[in-house]
């Protein structure tokens, strides 16, 4: 039996990774201090190769025995985290990514970063592939963020190179589903736990900017696939079906039928204008693609904010 650690258990994408983990017939070892993880995310977790550790990721980690499997999904994930909690976000970035690598090396275990497409800022080349630098505003509001994972990417291909530690790059593209915080900040809650409420859905700038999202199962797959193949350079997971977020807004408040306005605000500093992901090196590398529409993911995703809400079903 292969055992794995995933840094940001009690996340939203970690606390999938827990259970598709245990699916597969691994022993997981689950870490999370809670800054922006929910315990709940973990409490229907039973079985017994599952060990929960409350540790903060930057600083020393001890696990004792074996580990096959690092898989760092500890940070701050979406703006009003990150702008909230600026040096937090670096340091696990910087810091608790090499104490997970270091952890790594010493356990002779392969290490999956979750990185982002935010490496790729605000970018001139749509859709984005995995040989574009970027273009980040290393200052700007949302520099703590990409700059951190930049860093991290980094400092993870160094190990690779100096350690010869087996790494593997995930950069994450936008990705939705159950146990997304209500306020977490990002659209597709923000949208879906407004129009459920019949509030006003806030679309920022003229809703012209697009992105492309992918459901958190696909993700998960494509992650797994990642972590047991022989690629060790950055690939982009993400589901290439692009859409304005002004769309996105009529969609969910099409599905939620609910009669909230849609009202248009400031565009945010450094917000990206457009994002969409290559994922040719993922179909051939590792035979992955999205199979979850948008329409059914929204409809699974909107059921658990329903009953997060204490609203009754439709």
């Amino acid at each position: 039996m292969t055992r794995a650690l995933i840094t940001g258990a009690a996340g939203f994408i970690g606390s999938h990774l827990v259970d598709y983990l245990l699916a597969q017939g691994h022993e997981v070892i689950g870490m999370d201090n809670f800054v922006t993880g929910d315990r709940s995310n973990l409490e229907h977790v039973r079985d017994r190769r599952f060990q929960f550790v409350e540790h903060n990721v930057t600083e020393e980690i001890r696990i004792d025995g074996p580990l096959d499997y690092i898989l760092h999904f500890a940070s701050p994930a979406s703006p009003i985290d990150y702008l909230e909690l600026p040096i937090q976000t670096l340091k696990v970035g910087s810091l608790g990514t090499h104490k997970t690598l270091g952890l790594a090396k010493a356990k002779n275990a392969t290490f999956l970063l979750a990185s982002t497409s935010e490496v790729y800022g605000d970018p001139l080349v749509h859709p984005q592939k995995e040989d574009y630098w970027g273009n980040v505003n290393p200052i700007g509001p949302r520099g703590v963020y990409d700059e951190a994972k930049r860093f991290a990417e980094a400092m993870t291909v160094a190990y690779h190179r100096y350690h010869r530690v087996d790494i593997k790059i995930a950069r994450i593209f936008n990705t939705y589903g159950p146990r997304m915080r209500i306020k977490d900040g990002r659209a597709i809650p923000a949208f879906i736990s407004q129009a459920l409420q019949n509030q006003p859905i806030t679309v920022f700038g003229e809703g012209h900017q697009t992105r492309s999202f992918c459901y958190v199962s696909d993700l998960v797959d494509g992650l797994y696939r990642l972590l047991t193949s022989q690629q060790n350079m950055p690939v982009n997971l993400g589901n290439p079906a692009e859409m304005t977020i002004e769309e996105l807004a009529e969609t969910i408040r099409r599905k939620t039928g609910s009669k909230s306005p849609i009202v248009f605000e400031p565009l945010p500093v450094d917000d990206p204008k457009v994002r969409q992901p290559d994922i040719s090196l993922a179909r051939k590398l590792l035979g992955w693609s999205p199979r979850v529409s948008l329409d059914e993911g929204l409809t699974t995703t909107i059921a658990y904010f329903r009953k997060r809400l204490g609203l009754a079903e439709r």
